[in-house]
């Protein structure tokens, strides 16, 4: 052997390129050979594959649907209503549980011994229930407890709750009702403009400006002036009682008010946690500081606290978005029409496309993943500390 082959040999770089191309082939040729056999398997017995079943009618109803649809669309049709309701579940939660954890979190943290132990009751129960039983518990022993729609709990002139659902007007815009949306679309922009400006001048300056209640009187006065000059092109149809149900409006039907609650509880009790930990790692001297500054508890926690702990607290309330968003998929046991209840579900069991069906699935919570920790990531970037 030449010594510029033993040479070769013996670089470490040569060899980790050698080695991970053949652990690369070998991934390769499993994969190759375990689809080969199943496709070959599902040839010898007759059945179909490929993604032509997508575009045949579907038969079925669903009872939410974001887009059009009736039993005449197609599967494809199918994927995208159960795509929708899945990530309508998987945002509404994520909101809720954020919202709700923080709240405990710092609740947990309080000096107000009842504040605090109820912060940790509530923690200590939501945690260390299954997701599955505390689904079961809101829609059958909380929703379906509900009076009938004939017996509806009235919570106003247009507003109704029953076994059936939360119903509520609708709005039905007409002719001019762009100007209201071109309204609300310039005071978002004028809000982010102030909100650039203001903290620039706050740190030129040190002086603080309101940022939210600017930001809230944009955007309620700007689109409420568009309402008025355009003859207020909007009017709300209310939900009306015909026969054993209600029509018109817009309902919420019990099936995803359970969903909501029980992973909104469940995940929240988690980031509680995360929440608490990360204000906890926070030297107690910031917070001295602070208060030695005239700041009051209150702008302590918001402004010192809190953005600090946040670095500490975006990695692993990323980890619980990703687990809520997987969650979201025990939706099949109460009939919520997910996309693991309608495509993985009657979709699968009417076309026996078990391969594709269960891919295309598993490729979209695989891409709602990664699209959540790419988010999570930029907003790690933004808040992380800078070192000079």
């Amino acid at each position: 052997m030449s010594a510029k082959k033993a040479n070769l040999l013996y670089n470490p770089t040569f060899r980790s390129f050698v080695f991970q191309l053949i652990a690369v082939i070998t991934l390769f040729f499993f994969v190759y050979t375990i689809v080969n056999n199943a496709l070959t398997n599902l040839e010898q017995r007759g059945i179909a594959t490929g993604l032509g079943f997508l575009s045949q009618e579907a038969g079925f109803g669903i009872g939410l649907t974001l887009i059009d649809y009736d039993e005449t669309y197609s599967y494809g049709r199918t994927f995208f209503v159960g795509l929708l309701n899945t990530a309508l579940v998987s945002v509404l939660g994520i909101i809720f549980a954020t919202i709700v954890g923080f709240i405990i979190g710092i609740a947990r943290l309080s000096s107000n011994w009842l504040v605090s132990r109820c912060a940790a009751v509530y923690i200590e129960v939501f945690r260390n229930i299954p997701l599955l039983l505390q689904i079961f518990f809101w829609y059958f022993a909380v929703l379906q407890a509900l009076p009938s729609p004939r017996n509806s709990m009235s919570l106003g002139e247009s507003i109704f709750l029953n076994v059936r659902g939360l119903y509520f007007a609708k709005p039905i815009f007409e002719p001019g009702a762009g100007w209201i949306a071109i309204g609300l679309m310039c005071a978002i922009a004028l809000s982010i403009a102030y909100a650039i400006y203001a903290k620039r001048q706050q740190r030129l300056s040190g002086k603080q400006y309101p940022i939210l209640w600017v930001s809230l009187s944009l955007l309620i006065s700007l689109p409420t002036i568009a309402f008025f000059l355009t003859g207020q092109p909007l009017h709300f149809e209310a939900p009306v009682l015909k026969g054993f149900n209600f029509r018109g409006g817009i309902s919420i039907i019990p099936e995803l008010a359970a969903l909501l609650l029980a992973l909104s509880i469940y995940t929240a009790s988690f980031i509680a946690e995360i929440v608490r930990s990360g204000i906890n790692a926070v030297s107690l001297g910031q917070s001295e500081a602070a208060l030695s500054l005239g700041l009051s508890p209150r702008k302590t926690l918001r402004l010192v606290v809190i953005p600090q702990a946040l670095r500490i607290i975006i990695p692993p309330l990323t980890s619980q978005y990703l687990n809520l968003t997987k969650n979201s998929s025990l939706a099949m046991a109460i009939g919520y029409p997910d996309l693991v209840s309608v495509f993985a579900g009657t979709t699968l069991n009417q076309t026996g496309q078990a391969i594709e069906i269960i891919a295309m699935t598993m490729a979209v919570y695989l891409a709602l993943s990664l699209f959540t920790s790419l988010l999570m990531n930029i907003y790690n970037k933004k808040v992380a500390l800078v070192e000079r």
